[in-house]
């Protein structure tokens, strides 16, 4: 994807629940806005995250990355910072910075993900496939090697393991 000058021709509308549905490794996510319909704006994903899921440790080069999270918790880290994240918190990323987050206790995160400029939520409609069902995709073992592609396409990398849930919330859950 490359990153458009020009502005959105139109305004456009997704009511509750529009949007294309993905399945993104432990995720669904509803595409809400895409480089494409917001003139390189920005992307933006509803998504529902799993219990335990954490995303690789990665790096996004072209795109800064925030969280607005609606229902759920997350230990979240970006660089040298680790912080929790709970319903209401909004968490700024900036791009060339390591980060991921995992999602604590037993119930999933909702959250939205804003991509700024647009083109990085390529990630994850190219990297996912269309939601089967309603609700969350089965637990499959991540393709690492498919996702280091998908993301080097996007100008982003793996660098490094997912995050374990928090000690604390390891042991609540036991």
């Amino acid at each position: 994807m490359t990153i458009s000058n020009q502005t959105a021709a139109e305004a456009s509308f997704l009511g509750p629940g529009e949007g294309e549905a993905i399945w993104f490794l432990r995720n669904r996510m509803t595409v809400k806005a895409t480089e494409a319909s917001t003139g390189g704006g920005f992307g933006l994903l509803e998504s529902l995250i799993a219990p335990g899921f954490s995303p690789p440790l990665h790096i996004h080069r072209c795109e800064d990355e925030s969280f607005y999270v609606l229902e759920g918790e997350l230990t979240m880290k970006c660089g040298d910072r680790t912080f929790r994240a709970t319903a209401g918190s909004f968490v700024f990323l900036p791009r060339n910075v390591p980060h991921t987050f995992v999602v604590e206790g037993d119930k999933p995160v909702r959250m939205l993900t804003l991509l700024t400029p647009g083109g990085g939520e390529g990630v994850f409609i190219d990297g996912g496939r269309p939601a089967e069902a309603e609700g969350l995709p089965p637990a499959t073992p991540p393709d690492i090697e498919a996702l280091k592609r998908v993301s080097a396409r996007y100008g982003a990398e793996i660098v490094g393991p997912p995050m374990a849930p928090t000690a604390s919330h390891a042991a609540a859950g036991a």
